[in-house]
């Protein structure tokens, strides 16, 4: 497992995953903190990944806290903390995750798919909430259009149309829209 091969996003989400641990007192990183990290992405693709499927966050997040909560935990200061077997594992799922929809980097949705393949811990919790991997891809597919993640920022440029542009009939079907607009031969016509 390369981390060089992971978008700056999957990357933060791991580093944020040995934060949660040690904020946490547990000895060994395991999925649950991924997922937690994953939620806490404001600007990532999973927490509007997980709001279109009418998933709640703030449900998800309690049960993970808590899931956390009731881990053993290590006292003094650990100088290094491990992957789990677990979470080593998710981690290559989520390369071959990566691999089967022909991306070149490992992105944060590809670390949510290889979520919902574990059985129980954070894979449970999610699959709780009635979605599907099968669902996850779907909104997916609309979230990145046609695009491969085939650099290390990949985010910046998933629905960059809606991110940056505006949309004009919607403004106008709002009434909200400047009656002038479009209008420069009527205009030079007045003056």
């Amino acid at each position: 497992m390369r981390l060089d091969k992971f978008t700056i996003k999957a990357q933060e989400a791991v580093q944020e995953t040995e934060s949660l641990a040690h904020r946490y007192k547990h000895a060994n990183l395991e999925p649950e903190h991924l997922l937690l990290a994953l939620l806490g992405q404001e600007d990532g693709v999973i927490p509007p990944l997980l709001d279109g499927l009418g998933v709640p966050r703030a449900a998800l997040q309690t049960k993970l806290e808590r899931t956390l909560s009731s881990k053993p935990t290590v006292y003094g200061e650990t100088s290094q903390r491990t992957l789990s077997p677990n979470l080593n594992n998710l981690l290559h799922q989520a390369e071959a995750e990566a691999l089967q929809l022909k991306d070149e980097y490992v992105s944060t949705e590809h670390l949510l798919l290889a979520l919902f393949d574990l059985k129980d811990g954070a894979g449970r919790i999610l699959n709780s909430h009635g979605v599907g991997k099968e669902a996850i891809l779907k909104s997916l597919s609309f979230i990145r259009g046609s695009q491969r993640v085939t650099d290390q920022t990949p985010e910046e440029k998933y629905q960059a149309l809606e991110r940056y542009g505006t949309d004009l009939v919607e403004l106008a079907r709002a009434g909200k829209l400047d009656p002038v607009i479009g209008r420069d031969e009527e205009i030079r016509r007045c003056m």
